[in-house]
């Protein structure tokens, strides 16, 4: 077992999906620690707070609540809280809904473990996908999460990535095997603006996305998922479009050292 492992999310820390991460670190680490957010942070991506306070709640032993984003609660666990013992993993998740494509930009779960692992520890990203919000199948993440990632830590990845792992939205024993794919395109097909009108008279206005079902191209994570596997994708920080490049450089001079 590892000595700690540390869990944040960007559903909140009342979450149901954190409950199910607790329950899954329990049988990973010696030690459990949750830093997460107060409120849900859905959405919130990468995000740091530079503009205002956060503040911690203690919510019981080895347990804090923080009023701020997922990469608030990264930096606040990893540079504040457990920093001098810091954990050996950072688990993110369960998130409520898949993180697939060109979602995991968004993505606060995602953003909490690139937070960690620009700080220096290996972090996962967990997400359960469902087809009825109101009857997410938590029970496939709780099955699953320990063996997945008791193998991800044992075979080990590169300091630069995260592993992005989403469980598919059918019982445990109906799952199949851990498969790595890439990140596809996904099934963001464009954005919404509703607009309403408050008790005031005052307008305000809710954003959303529209999704679509896109070709997804080869090895996609989303047709991995749709195939009914446990699906992991490693993510990097670094986005340079190599096509991009190569285009460009013969059009501008390129920077050598």
């Amino acid at each position: 077992m590892l000595d700690r492992v540390l869990l944040t999310n960007d559903d909140g820390i009342d979450a149901p999906g954190m409950a199910v991460l607790e329950q899954i670190a329990a049988q990973l680490a010696h030690e459990v620690w949750v830093v997460a957010p107060e409120h849900d942070q859905s959405g919130q991506s990468h995000a740091i707070s530079l503009h205002h306070a956060l503040r911690i709640t203690e919510r019981g032993p080895r347990r804090f609540g923080v009023t701020g984003t997922p990469g608030d609660c990264a930096a606040m666990g990893l540079c504040h809280i457990m920093k001098d013992a810091l954990p050996q993993l950072v688990l993110s998740g369960v998130n409520r809904g898949l993180n697939l494509g060109l979602e995991t930009v968004f993505s606060g779960t995602v953003g909490g473990a690139m937070t960690a692992m620009m700080l220096g520890v290996p972090a996962i990203a967990l997400s359960q996908a469902f087809v009825d919000r109101r009857n997410v199948p938590w029970d496939t993440a709780r099955t699953l999460g320990v063996e997945t990632i008791n193998r991800l830590v044992a075979m080990g990845w590169g300091e630069n990535a995260v592993l992005n792992v989403n469980f598919p939205p059918v019982p445990a024993n109906e799952a199949g095997p851990l498969t790595l794919a890439r990140q596809g395109v996904g099934m963001i097909a464009g954005m919404n603006v509703e607009t309403r009108v408050d008790p005031r008279g005052m307008s305000y206005h809710w954003l959303g996305f529209r999704r679509g079902d896109r070709q997804q191209g080869p090895e996609s994570d989303y047709s991995a998922l749709r195939a009914g596997k446990i699906v992991v994708t490693p993510l990097r920080y670094d986005r340079t479009d190599d096509e991009a490049y190569t285009d460009l450089a013969g059009k501008l001079p390129r920077f050598l050292d």
